[in-house]
């Protein structure tokens, strides 16, 4: 019963999200603010802005793993940094190989 109720949770979140989503583009009001989205802007291969970011799960050399409202960013590389970070935004420099969404 229990898997039943997550399962019918899960569909009126979506239906919900979904329900969101299509007024905010009729309205044309940014997704990124409204909905709580993660925003990257990438300068080539070694720098990534960010913002709208919850958290910093992970921190090493090699991968930094961000929480965001909806969804988790892994940045792959070498080399890198977290050059600084606000509640709002941080910037992200090394060279960055992959962007994963999970």
């Amino acid at each position: 019963m229990k898997k039943n109720n997550n399962r019918i949770q899960k569909n009126e979140s979506r239906k919900s999200e979904t329900r969101k989503e299509t007024i905010i583009e009729s309205l044309k009001f940014p997704k990124d603010i409204c909905m709580g989205a993660i925003k990257v802007t990438m300068t080539g291969n070694r720098e990534a802005w960010i913002e709208n970011y919850r958290g910093i799960l992970e921190y090493t050399e090699c991968l930094i793993l961000l929480q965001g409202k909806t969804c988790q960013v892994c940045f792959e590389g070498t080399g890198l940094t977290v050059d600084y970070y606000t509640n709002e935004d941080m910037k992200i420099s090394g060279c960055i190989s992959c962007i994963k969404y999970i």
